[in-house]
């Protein structure tokens, strides 16, 4: 059994922001992270170019979030490969009325292939009709 089989939820960008910079929703990541969390590849670029627009250097953020992450729990960073790339085109014509970027659907299409949870603060999410359970953070 590998880390990624015992892995609790998914998260989404926004929800790794969240959980990093303390911001609403964080308490609902923590557990999550404590308990073992993935994270797509793409969603993990997608943090770290959230974090430099912020102000905040990858080299500086990238030992920062996982220097966070060690004191609490584990995040393995799930290369974006063929299996995932499928699924989150298989989600473009669901999703596209809500607009949704490939990052989102990348997320998506982990939870899925999972069958975990995703957490999100992208309350439009809720209105998706899709076999994953997405749980909006804030």
């Amino acid at each position: 059994m590998t880390d990624a089989d015992l892995a609790f939820a998914v998260l989404d960008a926004s929800a790794l922001i969240a959980f990093v910079y303390g911001e609403a929703g964080a308490q609902r990541v923590e557990p999550a992270i404590r308990r073992g969390a993935l994270m797509s590849a793409v969603n993990w670029a997608e943090t770290l170019s959230d974090m430099a627009e912020r102000g905040d250097p990858v080299d500086v953020s990238v030992p920062r979030v996982r220097t966070r992450i060690a004191r609490i729990g584990t995040l393995l960073i799930v290369p974006f490969e063929e299996a995932q790339a499928e699924q989150a085109a298989r989600l473009r014509m669901p999703t596209k009325s809500l607009g949704l970027s490939l990052a989102d659907r990348a997320c998506l299409a982990l939870g899925r292939l999972r069958r975990l949870p995703v957490l999100t603060t992208d309350r439009a999410w809720r209105s998706l009709h899709l076999s994953i359970k997405i749980e909006v953070i804030r």
